[in-house]
């Protein structure tokens, strides 16, 4: 399969893991070795400055911890769009991507435009994201520069599936139990 790196997954309603479970995936890397994507959908309870306090000049203190997903729950990623790319170790899209582990928080701070904070990450093996993708458990949809910074509150699972139109501008609107439809 072609890689996918840039583009969001939207969860087929077929897939029912609990982890992915309507989920839009950011996909940050994809390549023969497998897959990295972040969840971009799922606010955790937390905040930034209550548990990462050295990323709340980048991340803002007050603003959620999202849950990546459920590779490494306890590792915090920060998604960035870039002021200067030079930062970033992992370049997804134009100048978002995710910055060096090295760098200091302030140099980070300085030299991105916005960032949000995410524990863990969703992984897949060699193949395992291609063998997913043919059994249609996503939906491939093209990112728009502002999914990344959409509040899930704003329904991101069903505006990508809106935005894509046609048969899953329909599914945008099924209810998560079909049953009470």
């Amino acid at each position: 399969m072609d890689s996918v790196r840039g583009k969001l997954l939207v969860a087929s309603p077929a897939l029912v893991d609990p982890h992915f479970l309507r989920t839009v995936v950011l996909i940050a890397a994809h390549d023969a070795d497998g897959a990295l994507g972040l969840v971009l959908n799922r606010p955790s309870t937390l905040v930034v400055g209550d548990v990462v306090a050295h990323l709340s000049e980048t991340c803002d203190a007050f603003r959620e911890v999202y849950v990546g997903g459920p590779v490494q729950p306890s590792a915090v990623l920060v998604l960035a769009e870039f002021n200067d790319r030079s930062l970033g170790s992992m370049m997804i899209d134009g100048d978002l991507g995710l910055p060096h582990v090295t760098l200091d928080p302030k140099q980070l701070a300085g030299g991105v435009r916005r960032a949000r904070a995410f524990a863990g990450h969703a992984g897949w093996g060699p193949g395992q994201l291609d063998a997913e993708l043919a059994e249609e458990a996503w939906i491939i949809v093209d990112l728009d520069p502002e999914d990344p910074w959409i509040n899930p509150g704003d329904g991101l699972w069903s505006a990508v599936l809106n935005r894509k139109g046609g048969e899953y501008a329909l599914l945008a609107r099924m209810p998560l139990d079909p049953s009470v439809n």
